[in-house]
């Protein structure tokens, strides 16, 4: 897929159209998305958890038992699910990392060293729309959201001072300094586990000086250190408990100054991307496919072959690069790892559809097939060695990805403020439906997605 392709498609999102119909666009008002990285929906009835301002807003607002992912259930398409109202297959965003076909490499998209939203992206998002009907909008830390062109103060989640500095939006660091938060250390404390806290409260600081300073009418706020912490000791830890007790307080300063700011007039979603499981072992599918002999690797180093796994956590994406061979490469894949311990399910590309799931066809950036993992099991894409399926670690950790179906994968959802329709409480939705009803709060209706707006939680 080339640049100039993907920047006329990114011309025509944003053309005036059917896709953008205000209906009445209020201008001093506010919706609100902030997103808790890792926020399985199971924490909010469990008792070990401590969430009074996420309960206290669902018990004033309304909250959806479960919310179902997109498939992988991992960071990067979900975000942009939250924001498209669409599946994968159409926002374009298929993994945290892909491989590129034509470059015979893997491309990473996760922390977007790479490439722009504009490039990723190609179906409308709620703040194109919003941005198209006059509104402002902002974002801290949403992923895919690099340069966005619609997204009037922005601050994307990028890993690099370089990238911080080019990507952000032309002033707001100094704002930042002019007021004293810390926006330096965002890079710095990246890598620092035990800053993960205070990386977080230094994004609720940015947000929050946005929201007083900026008034947008659409914000954007992903925090991130929950997922960070389960990943290194597995959900419903005591370490993960922590956490979720410091996001929830992070929650609290965000509502506490949203009705400060906009009262009667703020509407926050608190919601998170995808579930959790914990697991003890690993899938090597590459050291299967280098013992097949379709891969190539010394030491470890994947040099060459004819079919590459890309891992998704609790999934994995098979690319088969012999093109002449494509079809009986994939039979014969699909019923080798159908064998394999740990394997939950072996999508072909037949099914891709129900899955959301792109057509490679369509999009070269799309696998062939599509492994999910049984809980318990993770995918690692080493090559070395002779194990396919590790002895379980005497360590615990966490990770996602995992079919959408599995009820650990499922997401939580709470809608607080104007426009929303007081204790209720809903059985399982799609992530597909915040974006558009996010928007009808807004004035704005967006057409063709995959999920209805919930009227359900709306007031009159």
């Amino acid at each position: 897929m080339q640049k100039p392709f993907l920047a006329i498609t990114a011309l025509l999102i944003l053309m005036p159209g059917k896709e953008s119909l205000a209906l009445d666009p209020p201008s001093d008002r506010i919706v609100v998305l902030l997103s808790v990285d890792g926020l399985a929906h199971y924490y909010f009835d469990d008792p070990k958890a401590e969430m009074p301002n996420i309960r206290k807003l669902a018990s004033e607002g309304a909250r959806a038992e479960k919310m179902k992912a997109s498939l992988p259930t991992v960071t990067w398409p979900n975000h942009t699910t939250l924001v498209t109202g669409v599946h994968p297959a159409r926002h374009g965003v298929l993994g945290n990392n892909v491989f590129d076909r034509a470059k015979n490499e893997p491309l990473q998209l996760i922390v977007d060293p790479v490439l722009d939203k504009v490039e990723i992206v190609t179906s409308p998002t709620i703040y194109d729309l919003a941005h198209q009907a006059g509104l402002k909008t902002a974002a801290i830390l949403w992923p895919a959201t690099r340069s966005a062109p619609t997204i009037h103060w922005c601050l994307p989640e990028v890993s690099t001072p370089e990238l911080i500095e080019a990507h952000t939006t032309p002033g707001l660091l100094k704002e930042f300094d002019d007021v004293g938060i810390p926006h330096a250390l965002n890079s710095e404390w990246r890598s620092k586990a035990e800053l993960g806290k205070a990386r977080d409260r230094l994004f609720v600081q940015m947000f929050n000086h946005v929201v007083a300073e900026h008034r947008p009418n659409l914000a954007l706020l992903h925090l991130v250190d929950l997922d960070h912490v389960e990943h290194a000791h597995g959900p419903q830890t005591s370490e993960a408990y922590d956490l979720v007790k410091f996001e929830d307080r992070m929650v609290g300063e965000v509502w506490n100054h949203l009705k400060a700011h906009f009262p009667g007039r703020a509407s926050l979603f608190v919601i998170s991307d995808h579930g959790f499981f914990a697991y003890r072992q690993q899938i090597l599918p590459n050291v299967l496919l280098r013992q097949e002999n379709l891969l190539e690797a010394f030491g470890g180093k994947i040099s060459g072959g004819q079919v590459r796994a890309i891992s998704q956590g609790g999934a994995c994406f098979l690319y088969v690069l012999d093109e002449p061979n494509r079809e009986s490469l994939k039979t014969r894949l699909a019923a080798r790892f159908k064998e394999v311990e740990g394997v939950d399910l072996v999508i072909e590309t037949g099914d891709f559809d129900k899955y959301g799931l792109a057509d490679p066809a369509k999009n070269p950036h799309m696998a062939d097939l599509v492994l999910s993992a049984k809980e318990g099991y993770a995918f690692s894409e080493s090559a070395g060695g002779e194990i396919v399926v590790t002895e379980k670690s005497e360590t615990t950790k966490g990770t996602h990805g995992y079919d959408p179906n599995q009820p650990k994968m499922h997401a939580t959802f709470v809608a607080w403020g104007a426009g929303i329709k007081g204790g209720t409480t809903i059985g399982t939705i799609e992530n597909t439906s915040v974006a558009p009803t996010a928007a009808n709060l807004l004035g704005l209706k967006m057409n063709e997605t995959d999920g209805p707006v919930l009227t359900e939680i709306l007031s009159e």
